[in-house]
Formats: C-alpha cells, sequence, structure tokens
C-alpha cells in the first residue's frame, strides 16, 4: 500500500476518510509487513487540505494536537490508515469520559491549592503555638534567672555580716551540685516514655567521659580541672561582693561574655565578628569607668580586680569545656556537675578546715552560723545553674541570658535603698556602657544577612510605591491645570 502522490486534494480526503473508516474486524497486518513503505513514507507531510477535508472528524484534534503523543510519522500513518483497528475517535472518545468523570484542570488545581493552603495555614498555626509558647516560658526563665542570680548576691552580702567566711559558703554551695543528677533523673522518668533504670541512664550518661566511661584517669584529667575552675570563680565572686556593692559586682561579671568570646577567637578560632570586638572594647571601657567612678581607692580596686578575675575564670571554664569536651547532652550535662560537687567533697573540703584553725575564716560557734542564709544562697545558686543549663530546652539561649544583664538595674535598686551607693555620672555611664557591650554579644553570627536582606525589602518596597504615586500624581495634573486655568474669555473683558 504505498501511497506516493494524491492527485488532487479529493482523492486524498476520500483515501484518508476510507483509511479513518476501517472497522476493527478487517484482519490486521503486522507493523513488518509495512516496514518498507514506513520508511518512503518517513518524510511525508500531512498538508493542510487533508485536515479541512477532514474536519468532521474528531482525528483531526489529535493530528494538530501536539498532547496526545504525535512522537513519529509511523503512528500518525496508523491513525489515518487505521491499521491494528485503530480508531482515533475511540480515544479521543474516552478522553472526553475521563474529562467529565475528573474535574477540570482548574477545578483541580483550585481543589489542591485550597488543600496545600488549608496544610500551611495548619503548619503555620503550629509553628506560631510552639513560638509563643517558648516564648512565654522565655520569659518564665528570664525572670527566675534574674531574680535567682540577684537574689543570691543580696543573700551572700547579708550573710557575710553575720559570717564572714566566702570560701567556706563557697564549698557549702558547690556540694548542693550534687542534686543535678537526680533532679535530672526525675524529670527523665516523667517525661520520656522509654523509662531505665538510675545505673542504666548514669552508664549512658558516663559515655559523654569516653568509651570506658569515667575512670579514675578520666576523673583527675577531665573532671578536677574544672572543679577547680568552679571554685575559683564562686569563691572570687562572693569575695568581692564583701569589697564593693552588689550592682558593680553583677555588672562587671557580665564581663564574662566579652572574655568568652576572646578566649574562644584565640583558642577555639571562632568566627571574627566586628561587632564582638567593639562589645569587648565596651567592657573593658566599662571596667576603667568604674574603676575611676570611685577615685581609684585601693579598697574597690581589689574588688573589681576580683570580678574581674571571677568573670575571667568563668570564661576560661566555658571555653576549656567547649575545647576538651565538646558539647554535652543534659544527662551528661547534670552528670557533669554531679561529678563536680563529688571532686569538691573528696579534694576540697580540706581548705575550709585549714582556714578556720589558721582563724582566716572562724566562727566562734556552730550556733552563731546563718544556716538559714546559707541554704538559701545554696538553693538559689541551684536554681541559677540549673535555668542557666536546661532552661535552652523550653526557651531560645538568648533570653536566658537577657535574665543576667537584667539583675544589674534589680541590684541597683535593692543597693538603693539598703545601702550608701552614690550613683553619680560615670558610675551610670559605665553600667550602661557594659550592658550594652552584653546585648552586643547576643547578636547572632548571621545578624549582618538579616540586616542587609532587611535593607534590601524596605529599598524595594520604596521602588515600587514611588511608581505608583507618581503615577497619581502625573494622573492628577492634567486635570488640576484644566479645573485651574482660566478661560480665554476672561482675559477678552
Amino acid at each position: 500500500m504505498g501511497i506516493r502522490e494524491f492527485p488532487n486534494g479529493s482523492a486524498r480526503g476520500k483515501a484518508a476518510t476510507l483509511g479513518m473508516r476501517r472497522s476493527p474486524d478487517v484482519s490486521p497486518r503486522r507493523l513488518s509487513d509495512i516496514s518498507p513503505q514506513l520508511r518512503q513514507l518517513k518524510y511525508l507531510v500531512v498538508d493542510e487540505a487533508i485536515k479541512e477535508d477532514l474536519k468532521w472528524s474528531r482525528s483531526v484534534e489529535d493530528l494538530t494536537s501536539a498532547s496526545v503523543g504525535l512522537t513519529s510519522i509511523e503512528e500518525r500513518i496508523l491513525r489515518i490508515t487505521g491499521y491494528y483497528g485503530y480508531q482515533p475517535w475511540a480515544a479521543s472518545y474516552k478522553r472526553d469520559e475521563r474529562s467529565r468523570e475528573s474535574p477540570a484542570p482548574a477545578e483541580a488545581q483550585m481543589q489542591a491549592g485550597a488543600e496545600g493552603g488549608g496544610r500551611v495555614n495548619r503548619c503555620c498555626w503550629k509553628c506560631s503555638m510552639t513560638q509563643l509558647k517558648k516564648v512565654f516560658w522565655g520569659v518564665a526563665v528570664v525572670l527566675g534567672v534574674c531574680s535567682s542570680w540577684s537574689g543570691s548576691t543580696q543573700l551572700a552580702k547579708l550573710t557575710f555580716k553575720k559570717f564572714d567566711a566566702p570560701f567556706t559558703l563557697t564549698w557549702f554551695a558547690t556540694n548542693w551540685n550534687f542534686l543535678f543528677f537526680p533532679l535530672y533523673y526525675l524529670g527523665h522518668v516523667f517525661k520520656s516514655a522509654e523509662k531505665q533504670s538510675p545505673k542504666e541512664r548514669y552508664r549512658e550518661c558516663c559515655q559523654f567521659f569516653g568509651d570506658n566511661g569515667l575512670t579514675l584517669k578520666v576523673f583527675f584529667t577531665k573532671a578536677a580541672p574544672f572543679g577547680v575552675l568552679w571554685t575559683l570563680t564562686n569563691y572570687l565572686y562572693l569575695h568581692a561582693i564583701k569589697k564593693i556593692n552588689t550592682t558593680d559586682v553583677s555588672v562587671l561579671f557580665c564581663c564574662n561574655k566579652a572574655f568568652v568570646f576572646l578566649l574562644s577567637w584565640i583558642v577555639l578560632r571562632d568566627r571574627f565578628m566586628g561587632v564582638r570586638i567593639v562589645a569587648a572594647i565596651f567592657a573593658i571601657a566599662g571596667i576603667v569607668m568604674m574603676t575611676y567612678a570611685d577615685g581609684f581607692h585601693s579598697h574597690s580596686v581589689i574588688g573589681i580586680a576580683l570580678v574581674v578575675g571571677s568573670a575571667s575564670m568563668s570564661a576560661l571554664y566555658k571555653v576549656l569545656f567547649k575545647l576538651l569536651l565538646g558539647s554535652a547532652k543534659f544527662g551528661e550535662a547534670a552528670l557533669f556537675l554531679s561529678v563536680l560537687a563529688v571532686f569538691n567533697v573528696l579534694f576540697v573540703t580540706c581548705i575550709p578546715v585549714i582556714l578556720y584553725f589558721t582563724k582566716v575564716e572562724y566562727w566562734s560557734s556552730f550556733d552563731v552560723i546563718p544556716w538559714g542564709n546559707l541554704c538559701g544562697f545554696s538553693v538559689l545558686l541551684l536554681t541559677f545553674n540549673i535555668l542557666l543549663n536546661f532552661g535552652i530546652a523550653i526557651t531560645y539561649p538568648t533570653l536566658i541570658s537577657l535574665g543576667i544583664v537584667l539583675s544589674v538595674p534589680v541590684n541597683a535598686v535593692v543597693d538603693h535603698y539598703t545601702s550608701e551607693i552614690v550613683f553619680n555620672s560615670v558610675r551610670v555611664i559605665a553600667i550602661i556602657i557594659i550592658g550594652l557591650g552584653f546585648l552586643l554579644l547576643l547578636l547572632p553570627e548571621e545578624w549582618d544577612v538579616w540586616v542587609i536582606k532587611l535593607l534590601t525589602r524596605l529599598k524595594v518596597r520604596k521602588k515600587e510605591e514611588i511608581p505608583e504615586g507618581n503615577g497619581d500624581i502625573a494622573s492628577g495634573l492634567p486635570n488640576k491645570s484644566r479645573r485651574t486655568r482660566p478661560s480665554m474669555s476672561s482675559f477678552a473683558h
């Protein structure tokens, strides 16, 4: 069946019509039988005359449509000639039936968009509720950190009026760290679905120290140095409270954030950030101004030096922890702090005894000791450390840090009514500078990228608003000119 030429358009139309009206019961021929003819007809072009003659058939839509699969000339010939009982109108009929059964593409897209929008709204609602809950807990944690830190500072100041023994108070309060792991295990029992025994939980948390767990070697090489730094940090802080007022102590201790950045930049090779260098400069300038506020007296200079030393020990503790141990989970951190309490009992207990017999820290009898103040200070300090270490589980770390800087105005108000502190202009400026430096250190590392994106969006919005405003002004000018332009007849008179 080698169709090579068509004398005229009618002949071509009749041949195509006969070919498309072939019934399926005609004996089909194999595709291999007509393969030579197909190769000869490979360059056949179906011209517009055939399409005009076959407008009555639904197969014309199939011929003109590129979405029905006309990928080769062989398939076009099979459609025209009706081989293998191929009936294009049947296929188009099935497509019509499917189109009636299935919704229209626009309706389907609208339905899919509605379902997708519902999912997005639900996800946004869940995200907003989660963030709102985090902010709510963050406010509670900030208030807890602020009250516990300022309360412990004021209570330590009150304790020293009757019990002048800062190192003994440090030793007594550090022993309460032993409660960290038991309190964590109680939270694990109430919260976790898979409950473990204390021994199993202890073994799992011991993997933080290494594959062999908490051995004697690990205890002396990894736990003991941090126990010494912990004791020095608290002792220097409490000893400074004896020398200067609690407002100066609390604001100067905020400089430990700047020291952490400087040590991390030098030791850990953290990312350099110019804004944090500025914050460190603010912290150093605030320390100098705070010393100048009291006239560089020996009593105040010693107290300021003690607070700066306490902040330095705290920064060294944090940087070495990250360098030697890395990051710890909640159970691992709780176990580590409990191990510090064990080290304090075993190896630091001898120092308060020596100080007592040498009468460096001497008290007449145990009945004179204000046990209520000592226990209250220890409980507040334990609460502060719990919120500081485990508060990130329920809120943002930045909010927790805000509680420390908010303790400064609280201590200032208490000192204003309970002591003879003088808030001169130099002291106020020093407090503001150190507080500003502390807040700058809370900025995330990508803060500059966020600021650039925000400024870019503002510029785009301004560019979009300016053409709209110009269009309104331009459209209003002709009308205004027509309304205000006087007529020529008025000048004729």
